[in-house]
């Protein structure tokens, strides 16, 4: 690669209609029938906003039958598309498909003319131009864009062939992450199919094993707190210490750092709670997606960091229940259930710190808690390990990525 201060003279700046075959959004088969959703594996792929990550999609949290395929307005959209969240919270967010997928309507779906544009080339470079975009989105209550904004919308294009060499450079960086992702997924499998096999088999006939006890999980806490962030909320803050919201409790080792929020240092100094100490789980306490959990340890995401309000930090006595044991039940779809369960019919799912603390566990002896807890701290640690990784491939990408998309360094 040589680098170069002066634009190439293939360099040209472009409307993403004049690159595309096609620009369209999809739609959502109407809840009315349950029967047009299918968690099978032979349904269609169904992408939501949500699930756009910036990286590669292969498969859907909820996949959608052929009746609800010709019964609204969802359509396929073949591999390599470029997806684009439209709405809400995560607008600008990026996706590009890695097999055939319908979409919902909060998603737009770029079909790249390949004989005009390289599709890689193409989601680089709005990955890199997402604030421009983002800046365009209308709407007061929220950022919304639309289909005419993101056909309208510019980016630089260089020759063909650069084109798709500045693709495969940054798309091997992105291969690393998409394969440690992939083991991150297998290790937390087995870590959890390790828990089932010491801790749910041997009392899934409904008796209690000699020296085993019912108990509840507030005898075993020395610690359960939330945090806060200053009133108001935390703005237009881009700097200072990161706080994490719900959106990022959602397991061991993933963290969206796009979606970051943070406080001033100085509202962090004066924090008398929802400081985050190495090795605490988090619990997403109330809201729509009530009961999710993460476990930050190691310097994962963050060496100081706080939560805030929507959060619990949970932190055993190290005895009967160890930091790794609490994190594996906490994944438990029992446990799930039972933290969902404890104000079903309330307006805002919710689970107050009575509520927690009354949680019942089942719980082994002591000297089997610890034995587990040898067991699967490699297994746990080398998630880490690989999501750090993951972090440091982003931000090598992340320094090229300009310079490349624009022709600065030329390939």
């Amino acid at each position: 690669m040589q680098q170069t201060k002066s634009q190439p003279k293939s360099w040209q700046r472009v409307k993403l209609k004049d690159i595309t075959e096609k620009i369209a959004s999809g739609g959502t088969p109407s809840r009315l029938h349950p029967e047009y959703f299918t968690s099978d594996r032979e349904g269609n792929l169904w992408v939501k906003s949500k699930e756009l990550l910036d990286v590669a999609i292969e498969d859907t949290e909820e996949k959608i039958t052929d009746d609800a395929l010709n019964n609204s307005s969802a359509k396929y959209f073949p591999e390599h598309t470029v997806l684009i969240a439209m709405y809400g919270a995560n607008v600008g967010q990026l996706g590009w498909l890695k097999k055939r997928a319908t979409v919902n309507q909060a998603v737009c779906g770029l079909i790249i003319d390949d004989s005009k544009a390289n599709w890689r080339y193409v989601f680089y470079s709005l990955l890199q131009n997402r604030d421009d975009l983002i800046v365009q989105a209308r709407g007061a209550a929220q950022q919304n864009l639309n289909q005419d904004l993101i056909k309208n919308f510019e980016i630089v294009i260089l020759e063909l062939e650069s084109q798709r060499m500045v693709g495969s450079i940054l798309a091997a960086y992105d291969d690393l992450i998409e394969n440690n992702t992939k083991r991150i997924k297998i290790l937390e499998q087995i870590a959890q199919a390790i828990y089932r096999e010491w801790f749910v088999k041997p009392i899934s006939n409904g008796e209690l094993p000699n020296g085993w006890e019912a108990s509840t999980l507030g005898e075993h806490l020395t610690g359960l707190e939330s945090g806060s962030r200053p009133k108001g909320g935390v703005g237009e803050i881009k700097e200072g210490v990161p706080s994490v919201g719900a959106e990022n409790i959602n397991g061991i080792g993933r963290h969206d750092h796009n979606s970051e929020k943070y406080i001033a240092k100085e509202f962090f100094g004066k924090m008398k709670r929802g400081m985050v100490q190495n090795r605490d789980v988090a619990l997403y306490k109330d809201g729509a997606y009530i009961g999710r959990s993460s476990y930050f340890r190691d310097g994962f995401p963050h060496k100081n960091f706080s939560v805030n309000e929507h959060v619990f930090l949970l932190r055993s006595s190290g005895e009967r229940i160890t930091q790794n044991f609490l994190y594996l039940w906490l994944r438990e779809p029992d446990t799930i259930h039972e933290i969902r369960a404890t104000n079903a019919n309330a307006a805002q799912p919710g689970i107050n710190q009575p509520g927690v603390r009354g949680l019942k566990i089942i719980l082994p002896p002591q000297k089997v808690v610890k034995e587990f807890d040898i067991k699967v701290e490699p297994i746990l640690a080398s998630i880490i390990n690989l999501a750090k990784q993951n972090n440091e491939l982003r931000q090598a990408r992340d320094l090229l990525l300009p310079k490349l998309v624009t022709g600065e360094i030329q390939v």
